[in-house]
């Protein structure tokens, strides 16, 4: 079943978050990893807004598990540390 890796992001170095942005995109498609939503408008209801919003569709939440703990995206985090406070998880679809 597929499933949407879903992060809230409010980045505090835009240049070291270039870098993990740089390294994380090409590390999560390895994975099967789709941006279908990234840095758009969104609306915010409840809860703490962050200013980015990432959403990428996988194949299966395994594959995005797979992608979170790869050794390319343990490299892609090493830039992100420190330069954003961040919300990651990742939900199955009910299609």
């Amino acid at each position: 079943m597929p499933a949407l890796w879903i992060a809230h992001v409010t980045v505090t170095d835009a240049d070291q978050y270039g870098k993990y942005a740089e390294l994380a995109g090409p590390a999560l498609a390895k994975y099967g990893g789709e941006f279908i939503a990234r840095g758009a408008r969104f609306v915010q209801f409840e809860g703490r807004e962050h200013a980015r919003q990432v959403v990428a569709k996988f194949p299966s939440i395994e594959a995005a598990e797979q992608a979170y703990n790869s050794p390319e995206y343990a490299e892609a985090l090493k830039f992100s540390n420190g330069a954003s406070e961040r919300d990651v998880l990742v939900v199955e679809t009910t299609e």
